[in-house]
């Protein structure tokens, strides 16, 4: 080959406009919703979330824990948020793909060729026209035009599936927010189990000794010592279901907060009032529909659908681009050259004429998928009505439990005051006193688990409703 003499570097600012054209915009927020906190950015890096250091890991020391800290721990740390927050950039990165179809399309060449001069004939990829001895460079540009609307409803349709993708996101952090509530307050019901299994193990400890001492005096039947130790057992069975209880929520609240480690973590129980609940559900569904993050998902992505459905209509209709090129040639066969530079601009019309009904099939088929999706969304639509129905429900009737057990702790301790009394002076048997015992630690614990379950039912229409913890 003959040497290279020189190769221009003219193109070398057209490089860099191009480059520019590649600038990354940012993501879209979602509008008429709350305010996401997501780390979306236009990156190839994963989002990282620094998990927050807990001295109790691994040691015996109990840290203690409000519900609103162990909700800001799983937030941070639950690998459900990272995976949503990456499926929103996933879907960010689609536009950018869809929308580079309506920008330039800038391609550079470097060229050289020895070839037989005479020779004017070839096959392949050799055009006649370049079996010349040259070496040159250009660029070829291409702009698209108008496709009469297909590639900007492309990319409006891309647009609404990543909001759909970042209302996605946000509904899973509504549902780990839910799922750590549920878990809290398990945990909250089994530290107050336990809490009542050890008082009732004490109390009946020091009646099986009372009664012990007695019989040993033949002032009680030994049937009364049997009873007493039965009950003691019973007290210890219940003791120990209860630990087990505990120490299980205690896994699934670790798991929730995204620790793969057991964490020795003293909940805090809400004390104060009860929270208050709405008169009526009907306010809690209209607010719902407005809210959820889930339907709002589902209509974005049914309004996705439909703007697929009308870009694929209109795949049969022309598309008209322009290109030109330009570059020059420092190193040729002069008796074929006259200028060392070439150049031509020029447009194109492409009209699809027949491709075995492969268009017409996919806009049938986008429209049909966007039936479904429209269908889609007024199924769940009617499910979020149908669910916070019940979980209205079920709140009204957790919180006449809590009404309804506290009377049944106060009548349960006077009736076993009223039985030890009565044990004591001889007027009545054992057995009362073991069933007076038995309704008052059944009332205790039906109490302290009526009052978790009002808090998490609430939990639960915050959830249904959407509205932000």
């Amino acid at each position: 080959m003959k040497s290279i003499q020189k190769i221009s570097v003219a193109l070398l600012p057209f490089v860099l406009l191009a480059s520019g054209l590649l600038a990354q915009s940012p993501p879209p927020v979602l509008p008429n919703a709350p305010a996401v906190s997501l780390p979306l950015v236009a990156s190839s890096q994963p989002p990282t979330t620094a998990i927050p250091p807990v001295s109790a890991a691994g040691t015996g020391t109990l840290t203690l824990l409000t519900r609103q800290e162990a909700e800001k721990i799983a937030l941070a740390n639950n690998p459900r948020i990272q995976i949503s927050q990456l499926i929103a950039m996933v879907q960010h990165q689609v536009v950018r793909e869809r929308r580079a179809d309506q920008l330039p399309n800038l391609n550079g060449s470097l060229t050289a060729v020895e070839a037989n001069d005479g020779s004017r004939i070839s096959s392949g990829s050799l055009a006649a026209s370049r079996l010349l001895n040259h070496a040159g460079t250009g660029m070829q540009v291409s702009q698209l035009i108008t496709d009469f609307g297909r590639t900007s409803n492309l990319v409006a349709s891309a647009k609404l599936q990543e909001k759909a993708r970042l209302a996605d996101a946000e509904a899973s952090r509504e549902d780990i927010v839910l799922a750590t509530d549920q878990v809290f307050f398990a945990v909250i019901e089994a530290q107050e189990t336990l809490k009542v299994a050890a008082q009732t193990v004490t109390t009946r400890q020091n009646l099986t000794d009372q009664v012990s001492a007695l019989a040993s005096s033949k002032l009680r039947s030994d049937l009364d010592l049997s009873f007493a130790q039965v009950n003691l057992s019973q007290a210890k069975l219940l003791q120990l279901n209860a630990q087990n209880d505990l120490d299980a929520a205690k896994a699934a609240l670790s798991a929730v907060l995204g620790y793969d480690k057991l964490m020795n973590f003293q909940l805090v129980d809400e004390t104060g009032p009860l929270p208050p609940l709405a008169p009526d559900p009907e306010t809690l569904i209209a607010e719902a529909i407005q809210n959820r993050p889930d339907l709002q998902s589902l209509r974005l992505s049914e309004e996705a659908a439909q703007k697929f459905s009308k870009a694929q209509h209109e795949q049969l209709l022309p598309t008209i681009s322009a290109l030109g090129v330009v570059g020059d040639t420092p190193t040729g066969s002069p008796q074929y050259f006259t200028t060392t530079w070439y150049g031509a601009v020029g447009g194109n019309i492409n009209i699809p004429i027949f491709n075995g009904f492969r268009f017409a099939a996919q806009a049938s088929e986008a429209t049909l998928q966007a039936q479904a999706a429209s269908e889609q969304t007024r199924a769940l639509r009617e499910q979020v009505a149908r669910d916070v129905r019940t979980a209205w429900l079920n709140a009204n009737n957790a919180l006449q439990l809590v009404t309804v057990t506290s009377e049944l702790v106060r009548e349960a301790n006077t009736a076993l005051d009223l039985a030890k009394t009565r044990y004591d002076l001889g007027l009545s048997s054992i057995v009362e006193l073991s069933q007076a015992e038995l309704q008052q630690t059944q009332a205790a614990i039906s109490n302290a688990n009526a009052r978790s379950q009002y808090n998490f039912a609430i939990s639960t229409i915050n959830f249904q409703t959407g509205v932000q913890p």
